[in-house]
């Protein structure tokens, strides 16, 4: 009666390489284009007009350090 049961080991699936890449470089970009909202709108080289973009992310930019006043 002392026979534990064991139970079956399974391992971690393998993912190629390769097919990480795109989803790699599509969060690359998300993540940039994401910074550039956040830190660097509305300055020279702002792609929206207005002060909307900066009112929205506001609170991001003094939390992530990027001055604005």
């Amino acid at each position: 009666m002392s026979q534990a049961a064991t139970l079956p080991v399974s391992a971690a699936p393998v993912v190629p390489v390769r097919e990480l890449v795109p989803w790699a470089i599509f969060a690359g970009v998300i993540l940039l284009a994401l910074l550039y909202l956040v830190g660097m709108d509305q300055g020279a080289t702002s792609v929206f007009s207005g002060s909307m973009v900066h009112e929205f992310v506001h609170d991001g930019r003094h939390l992530l350090g990027f001055p604005c006043h």
